[in-house]
C-alpha cells in the first residue's frame, strides 16, 4: 500500500516568501540575493570549481562514465550512452543527521536527542 504522506516542494518563490516573512526583508531584495547566489553557484560549477558549505554539503562536477543502455522495445539493440559531466551533491554531517534520524540537529551545531528526555525526569 502506498504511503499517504504527500511531500511538498519548496520552490524558489516559496523560499523567497518564507525568508522574507521570517527576516522581515522585502521579497524583491530576497529574490535578488537568492538569484545572485544561484547564478554564482552555476558559474563556479561551470568553471569546474567545487562548492563546499560546511555542515550543509558539497557540490562538485563529476564525469559520468560511458555506459551501454537498452531500449525496452528492442532490447537486442544496445544504445551507447556517452560520458558526460554531472553535478553531484554530497550532504554534510549535520544535513545527514537531520535527514536520517529522528534526533534534532540545529543549524547552530547543538544536538537534541529525544531519548534523553526520559532519563532526566
Amino acid at each position: 500500500m502506498a504511503s499517504t504522506n504527500k511531500k511538498s516542494t519548496m520552490t524558489k518563490k516559496k523560499l523567497i516568501n518564507s525568508i522574507s516573512q521570517d527576516k522581515g526583508i522585502h521579497p524583491n531584495d530576497v529574490r535578488h540575493v537568492i538569484q545572485a547566489f544561484l547564478d554564482k553557484m552555476t558559474e563556479c560549477l561551470q568553471n569546474g570549481d567545487r562548492l563546499e558549505f560546511r555542515d550543509f554539503g558539497v557540490f562538485e562536477v563529476v564525469e559520468r562514465k560511458q555506459k551501454i543502455g537498452r531500449n525496452p522495445k528492442n532490447a537486442a539493440v544496445p544504445i551507447i550512452i556517452p560520458a558526460r559531466p554531472a553535478v553531484k551533491f554530497t550532504p554534510g554531517k549535520k544535513m545527514r543527521k537531520l535527514i536520517e534520524h529522528d534526533d534534532t540537529v540545529f543549524l547552530d551545531g547543538s544536538f537534541e536527542d529525544d531519548s534523553l528526555d526520559d532519563d532526566q525526569e
